[in-house]
């Protein structure tokens, strides 16, 4: 207990009110937190860029959908269009219907006006004289003459008001394709407007891959270079010591093959000097057998004379 509080007193007058043991921990600390500090950074960073990228492709599928609406309310109006212009070119040709059977109702009832007026007058010429029909005949004429203008002048009002009415078709239909073409027009120029973004960053993308596609080829080429200096001069080294190998080897084939000439001559030699011994063998084998054979022959010779 004294040894241990001499030794902080000793400590302290030495190192001052901080001890290395609490400089060894603050320091710690401080690695800690800068390291913290640098990580909470990096982290930072990768939660940007992934939102970064989540933000890029929710841009494009709002584009996309915004596009989607935008062409379907189109295609909507232009049905919409089409149908408003079936219904007012059925209820034109109703119109027209009506006001031609308008028009020949009139003409029936002037006609039969006229016939009526013709009876009149045939009824009034029985009863009158030859001066009373004259006078008829000249009034009947002038009604005929009215009539036949009256006639005109209502053709040309009825052709007048259908050109009227085809001029105000002709009005719309002309009003409604250059609106469609506007629209069209604002459909391509925002279709291309899409189309060079969309290029623009195809191209961005490609000048990057292709800035790191040439630093990789300068490398792999350099690789190359490197690889086939080692791959010549290792099979330089290999052929040198091949050329070793084989000029050692040959000369080892050529002590072999003298050895197997010597072999080759002994073993000749051996087989010779057993051939020979065996035909001296099958001589002698062959001479016994005769002799046997030719002491066989004169037992039975001897046995058939004595039974003879």
């Amino acid at each position: 207990h004294l040894a241990r509080k001499f030794f902080y007193l000793w400590a302290k007058v030495t190192f001052g009110q901080v001890l290395p043991s609490k400089a060894r921990s603050f320091y710690d600390q401080k690695i800690l937190q800068k390291t913290f500090g640098r990580w909470e950074e990096w982290w930072t960073v990768c939660r940007e860029r992934k939102l970064s990228l989540r933000a890029e492709n929710h841009y494009r599928h709002f584009l996309c959908g915004l596009v989607l609406k935008a062409w379907r309310a189109f295609v909507c109006q232009q049905q919409g269009e089409r149908n408003k212009y079936c219904v007012a070119e059925s209820h034109a040709k109703k119109q027209k219907l009506l006001r031609t059977w308008q028009c020949w109702l009139v003409y029936v009832e002037v006609q039969r006006t006229k016939r009526g007026m013709q009876s009149v007058a045939l009824a009034f010429r029985e009863r009158r004289c030859l001066r009373v029909s004259w006078a008829v005949w000249r009034r009947q004429h002038y009604q005929k003459c009215t009539g036949h203008q009256m006639n005109i002048l209502a053709l040309q009002h009825w052709a007048q008001s259908l050109q009227f009415r085809a001029w105000l078709q002709w009005r719309e239909l002309y009003l409604y394709s250059q609106n469609k073409k506007q629209q069209e027009t604002r459909a391509v120029t925002h279709h291309r407007q899409w189309e060079l973004r969309r290029c623009l960053g195809a191209w961005l993308g490609y000048l990057n891959l292709h800035r790191v596609k040439k630093r990789q080829n300068e490398l792999a080429q350099e690789l190359h270079r490197s690889r086939m200096l080692w791959r010549f001069f290792t099979d330089w080294r290999q052929l040198l010591e091949c050329k070793r190998r084989i000029h050692a080897h040959q000369r080892d084939l050529e002590k072999q093959a003298a050895r197997i000439a010597l072999w080759r001559v002994f073993a000749h030699w051996k087989h010779y000097v057993v051939l020979c011994v065996e035909e001296s063998q099958q001589r002698e084998l062959g001479v016994e057998h005769y002799r046997h054979h030719l002491l066989v022959l004169q037992k039975f010779w001897n046995h058939w004379k004595s039974r003879l």
